[in-house]
């Protein structure tokens, strides 16, 4: 499935992408980045891919790594929103903890090509962007420590390492943007179950 074909919640991808070249090169950008590796991708590569020219990417990227950091932007604030809402609704611990994961899961499944470039090329940013980003992640971790700590607190969760485990749960979740197929058995509805299942099992969570 390309990036053009992947969905996210029944809106079109990158739709807060504007114009629609910079949608393109974009879109085209994750593809390359997802197949190839930030490092193998040139931006002629990447202009070929949206229909453009090389020097039509510069009108709307100064460089590819300001593309990469647009893409990695823009799918670690998604996560953050995913999280921090289930972190932030009401109910048990138990149940904002698999709501979280479902949720979080599903993403990672539903834009596996995109989650996977967002999620492991982080080292190819910028000190600077890198930084950013890096804080979007430990607040990402922040919200699932956060859902773990008050359960463990309400004696809904038995976790003696909450750090260990947050880190554990998030890693889970974000490797299956590594092997989802949309072609296979499962639907991202029906991974994202499973994993909820299996990190309630985790924390030791009361059936």
């Amino acid at each position: 499935m390309s990036t053009a074909e992947e969905t996210d919640g029944g809106s079109a991808p990158w739709s807060e992408v504007t114009p629609e070249a910079a949608r393109r090169l974009l879109v085209a950008a994750v593809e390359a980045f997802a197949e190839r590796g930030y490092h193998a991708t040139t931006t002629r590569d990447i202009a070929g891919r949206a229909g453009m020219s090389p020097a039509a990417l510069y009108i709307h990227y100064r460089t590819k790594e300001e593309l990469l950091h647009r893409i990695s932007r823009i799918g670690h604030d998604r996560a953050l929103l995913l999280l921090e809402t289930a972190a932030d609704s009401g109910g048990t611990a138990a149940e904002r903890l698999a709501d979280a994961v479902r949720s979080f899961v599903r993403w990672h499944a539903e834009r596996h090509t995109t989650a996977r470039v967002v999620q492991y090329e982080l080292e190819a940013l910028g000190e600077e962007h890198r930084a950013e980003i890096v804080a979007l992640r430990r607040k990402s971790d922040a919200a699932v420590r956060r859902i773990i700590s008050e359960g463990v607190a309400a004696g809904e969760f038995d976790v003696p390492d909450i750090p260990g485990t947050t880190l554990a749960v998030l890693s889970l979740c974000i490797d299956v943007a590594r092997w989802f197929n949309a072609q296979g058995s499962r639907t991202p509805d029906e991974v994202g179950a499973l994993y909820a299942d299996l990190v309630l099992r985790m924390v030791g969570a009361r059936r």
